[in-house]
């Protein structure tokens, strides 16, 4: 699994078109199952992702494609994690 942290490198790119943009891709992505859970951060200066990927190049391809990345509005980084423990209502999602 990966953590994705994305952070807003020009506010003034942020536009309420770029959000809507924004929002209907990663609704697609969320769509085919490898991204699990995301979010704004607070306060918004960029959001959180973590990913079911298995393969970090198949993870960058999606970000890459997303229009705050493809804007230059946004930039990110990519951990890499094993989930180990988790309460009953995550661990069917997070732990296999």
């Amino acid at each position: 699994m990966f953590l994705v942290d994305m952070h807003f490198s020009d506010m003034s790119k942020v536009t309420p078109e770029l959000t809507e943009l924004h929002k209907a891709y990663l609704a697609q992505e969320y769509a085919k199952g490898q991204l699990a859970f995301g979010g704004r951060k607070v306060p918004r200066t960029g959001g959180f992702i973590i990913s079911k990927h298995t393969n970090q190049e198949e993870l960058v391809q999606v970000l890459d494609s997303d229009p705050f990345i493809k804007q230059g509005a946004a930039i990110y980084t990519i951990k890499e994690f094993e989930p180990v423990m988790a309460s009953d209502a995550f661990a069917p999602l997070l732990l296999g």
